[in-house]
């Protein structure tokens, strides 16, 4: 398996992943599949700080991974949201791993101090995975999204690569609720 930056070659492959995902699971609240124009705009926010990489098998795209802003205020700029898919028939095979081994790589080098993770309450595979590299539940929003007749959840994971801050020193911060 080879782990790469995407290319703009590999949106056919990603825009089929993306879009089984869309049809068949609340792992995403599109409610209809992605157009090429659709993902070429979702493409373009990727660049050398907010890398999007692939999972190669055999000259085929099995899975892709991202980082893209969590939020636009400055004071945000260490923090990252992750996307992470792979193709139905590949996983369960280590593409999702290598994929997010590499990208938690890429995240430390470019010195993000938190990514973050927004999984829908019923994906109950994607929470033990990213639990698995370390993500904590940090809160749920409730009945957020309306996909396949019901309210679906979103629940959010973080995982802190560093206690320390920009400025070289410890990192210290406030908690609300700690030491109360």
């Amino acid at each position: 398996m080879i782990i790469r930056d995407a290319h703009i070659t590999d949106l056919r492959v990603m825009r089929r992943i993306y879009n089984h995902v869309v049809v068949t699971s609340a792992a995403t609240f599109d409610l209809e599949p992605q157009t090429e124009a659709q993902r070429r705009e979702w493409f373009s926010q990727f660049n050398e700080r907010f890398p999007l990489i692939v999972a190669e098998e055999r000259g085929e795209v099995v899975g892709y991974c991202g980082l893209t802003p969590y939020r636009s205020k400055p004071a945000y700029t260490r923090t990252a949201e992750l996307t992470i898919y792979v193709d139905e028939n590949a996983q369960g095979k280590g593409v999702g791993r290598s994929l997010m081994e590499e990208i938690l790589r890429r995240a430390r080098r470019l010195d993000y101090h938190v990514i973050v993770a927004g999984i829908t309450g019923e994906n109950d595979g994607s929470v033990r995975f990213h639990q698995a590299f370390g993500f904590r539940l940090v809160g749920c929003f409730r009945e957020v999204g309306w996909k396949f007749g019901r309210w679906q959840d979103v629940c959010f994971y973080q995982l802190i690569l560093n206690e320390r801050s920009p400025d070289g020193s410890d990192g210290a911060y406030f908690h609300p609720g700690e030491g109360d």
